[in-house]
């Protein structure tokens, strides 16, 4: 009998989604220009278009079975679309001149600056789902249900449709009826400082004023008139019935107008082929709305999967089970523990790793979605994080395979992009701008000026991406990986040669597959002495006999002649091996 300590509690399934995230705006963007706040005419921008069937099915390659299409809806931008009959923003509250994704300006409509002809925009997007789904893909999309951006106007919206805000009653800083917060009697102010897309930017508008009165609450629960510079400035807070200000008091009955018409909002992406949703900041709308938004999607697409975007792991249960997400990010737990171990902190300890399993998400871990990169967070490649591609390996390796949830990855990541140099509203801050129109040079390497067969890539870029396919595929094929069960090897090594808070091992393991998983964090080779615990000899037969493991990554083979007295395996620094026996 296994000792029920080293697992977790809950039953596998089979959750192995491999999302690749795709930011449209610079997927295809074969500009290498990249000044800082360029236009897009300077810096360019990515389009639907460019995602072809060639990338797809080289995404497809890599082992991805979902794609997250980032910034597809609307925002607000600095880029002047009015000869298309778009009406201009107010630069003063737009970050960066792109614009953010997550500053909507329409639900119902699509970014401009991701179409060939501006006017077919909506159409260019829908051939895109299409295709994506011809070329054996599912489609994921963001849906922002917490704020919107202030000069929110939908000109898009079915006819029958009430555009936020309309019947509101603005002298009310808080009613239930109402779509947004109030700052009764006071005109909102544009945070001090503030110059919107740099010194060369100019426009008849950029004047360091915007005329909303009265303001409306700021989308990061900011009740305040004047926002500062560091709050989401830009956007205004939806209201779901929940009294923000005075001890989050719920008045949902009568249901508050927000909450339909952000599931007509759901419900109408749903209509053209979308596969599911991530939704950003989940945890500041409340779980009542989830809980009831998605089971009302699920009647009519019941295969419709919704990501949380969260980070309290107080509540990761009520969303799961009373929100009914289908997943919820892991970032504070298992991304966090991971970041410090790969970025060779002083308090890095593979017991941050034990704590995730045993009580973080012990019972629910197949539903937390497990990733090293995305929009929000550094490149594991700059200088702000571990500063070289190579040091995420075995990070990336106990992300892909410690449960049998989701992995994801971002654009870039699977070839080393470092993001370096400041790009515009964000400066040099080691991420991949969603703020301003870039390139992403490593991604474009291998974008290979639309030939997506990596033919710029040098060879350790080629070899780092070969890693990355390896390993996601894998993860989906190999059923131990997929849908086995999990038990973990550290108590049974803690006197183990080589062993230190650095080094993590376990077992992923099903009746016909068993994978041993060894991640060694260290910055210098470490030789190891790996003992299969007794309990584990006798529950696989294992005792006193010869095996041989074979690494599932590269195929090399490691041999034991006797399993009682342990594997004896040299693992360089900052690496990890997959041995199936």
């Amino acid at each position: 009998m296994l000792d029920q300590n080293q697992t977790t509690t809950e039953k596998i399934e089979n959750r192995k989604l491999v999302i690749y995230q795709a930011l449209v705006r610079y997927f295809g963007n074969k500009n290498t220009t990249n000044k800082f706040y360029g236009s897009i005419e300077e810096n360019g921008s990515g389009k639907f278009n460019d995602i072809d069937e060639k990338a797809l099915q080289e995404i497809k390659k890599l082992g991805a079975n979902y794609i997250w299409f980032t910034g597809v809806i609307e925002h607000a931008t600095m880029t002047d679309y009015t000869k298309d009959g778009i009406k201009a923003d107010d630069p003063d509250i737009v970050k960066g001149r792109a614009g953010s994704p997550y500053a909507i300006k329409d639900y119902y409509d699509v970014d401009p600056d991701l179409a060939v002809d501006v006017k077919n925009r909506m159409a260019e997007y829908e051939a895109l789902i299409k295709r994506t789904h011809d070329n054996g893909l599912k489609v994921l999309m963001d849906f922002i249900p917490n704020h919107v951006a202030r000069t929110y106007h939908s000109d898009s919206k079915p006819s029958h449709v009430i555009d936020l805000g309309a019947q509101d009653d603005t002298t009310r800083s808080f009613d239930p009826q109402n779509d947004f917060y109030y700052i009764p009697d006071q005109k909102f102010i544009v945070p001090a400082g503030y110059n919107p897309g740099g010194n060369e930017y100019q426009s008849p508008l950029k004047d360091g004023k915007f005329d909303e009165n009265p303001a409306k609450a700021t989308g990061n629960n900011v009740f305040n008139h004047a926002p500062k510079l560091d709050d989401w400035f830009e956007t205004i807070k939806l209201n779901y019935g929940l009294d923000v200000q005075h001890n989050n008091a719920k008045n949902f009955l009568p249901q508050p107008p927000v909450w339909k018409k952000m599931r007509d909002i759901l419900a109408y992406w749903a209509s053209k082929g979308v596969d599911g949703f991530r939704c950003d900041v989940a945890e500041m709308v409340p779980v009542e709305f989830w809980s009831w938004v998605i089971s009302d999607l699920k009647k009519k697409y019941p295969d419709l999967v919704f990501i949380g975007e969260a980070y309290d792991r107080n509540e990761y249960k009520n969303f799961l089970v009373n929100g009914k997400f289908d997943y919820l990010y892991d970032k504070v737990g298992l991304y966090d523990g991971l970041k410090r171990l790969m970025m060779n902190d002083s308090k890095a300890t593979v017991k941050d790793i034990s704590f995730v399993w045993q009580k973080e998400s012990n019972g629910f871990s197949q539903h937390m979605l497990r990733f090293l990169e995305n929009h929000d967070e550094t490149r594991i490649a700059s200088k702000d994080f571990a500063g070289n591609a190579w040091y995420g390996i075995p990070g990336m390796v106990v992300t892909a395979t410690l449960s049998s949830g989701p992995v994801m990855i971002y654009n870039g990541q699977e070839v080393g992009e470092p993001a370096n140099g400041a790009e515009g509203f964000g400066g040099d801050d080691g991420r991949s701008t969603i703020f301003d129109y870039w390139g992403v040079p490593n991604h474009q390497k291998w974008m290979n000026n639309g030939a997506f067969d990596g033919g710029k890539l040098s060879e350790d870029e080629k070899k780092l991406r070969l890693f990355y396919s390896k390993l996601l595929n894998l993860v989906t094929t190999n059923e131990a990986i997929s849908s086995g069960n999990f038990y973990e090897l550290l108590q049974a090594n803690k006197s183990s040669k080589g062993f230190n808070d650095r080094v993590y091992a376990y077992l992923r393991y099903t009746e016909n597959k068993r994978v041993l998983i060894l991640a060694n964090f260290n910055r210098k080779e470490t030789n190891l002495n790996v003992n299969l615990s007794k309990d584990v000899l006798a529950a696989f037969n294992l005792e006193s006999k010869a095996i041989t493991f074979t690494d599932l990554l590269t195929e090399s083979k490691f041999k034991t002649e006797n399993i009682n007295i342990g594997l004896n395996i040299d693992m360089p620094a900052t690496s990890a091996v997959l041995l199936e026996f």
